[in-house]
């Protein structure tokens, strides 16, 4: 290429959707609408992947990833595109920082996140879902404590009653076996070796 296409910044995208039956198009027309148009060649996408998936371990980002060079600026959408949870966003963009490639998200506006104001901003970002979690933690806390408190039964409910769980343990003694109970009463093998060790309580 000539002396000026190296003098330019070349962006490359990168957009995941978790189903076969989305698509990453309206992801890359988001960064063009942002003044970040990716050509074809530096256009990354990932379908069928989960977020769940640690963002080294996706197909095309694995393959962006050998493909792109220091100097060079890698834009997404937003930010969970990164990596599957702030710990795995931030391992990302530190990964990238230590390559020398600079990363834009779009819904943060242009700040460089491997810059020192754009690592302030992660921090920042970082402690927030932390604090979202924590607190999703005390509400479900509360409310499993409210549930208890009015008497409700928690957990999944019974797939056998008192009486035929006592019917099984005597039943068990005597001599019947696991798989004889189970298909007497119609759940697991698993369910009456359940009862039976509860008994012993």
């Amino acid at each position: 290429s000539n002396s000026l296409g190296q003098s330019m910044t070349v962006f490359f995208g990168y957009g995941r959707v978790s189903t076969n039956t989305q698509f990453t198009d309206n992801q890359r027309v988001e960064l063009a609408q942002g003044g970040y148009p990716i050509p074809d060649e530096f256009w990354f996408s990932d379908r069928g992947v989960s977020g769940k998936t640690c963002a080294t371990q996706r197909p095309e980002f694995s393959n962006l990833l050998t493909r792109i060079r220091s100097g060079e600026t890698l834009v997404v959408a937003k930010l969970d595109r990164l990596g599957r949870d702030a710990v795995d966003v931030m391992q990302t963009i530190r990964l990238l920082g230590d390559r020398n490639v600079k990363v834009v998200v779009l819904q943060l506006g242009s700040t460089d996140l491997t810059s020192a104001a754009g690592k302030l901003l992660l921090t920042m970002l970082a402690a927030v879902a932390e604090m979202e979690r924590d607190l999703l933690v005390e509400r479900t806390q509360a409310g499993l404590q409210r549930a208890k408190a009015q008497g409700k039964k928690l957990g999944r409910p019974a797939k056998t009653t008192d009486v035929q769980r006592q019917s099984i343990r005597d039943d068990l003694k005597t001599g019947v076996s696991v798989s004889q109970m189970a298909r007497r009463y119609s759940v697991s093998r698993a369910t009456v070796i359940g009862i039976r060790d509860r008994s012993t309580c």
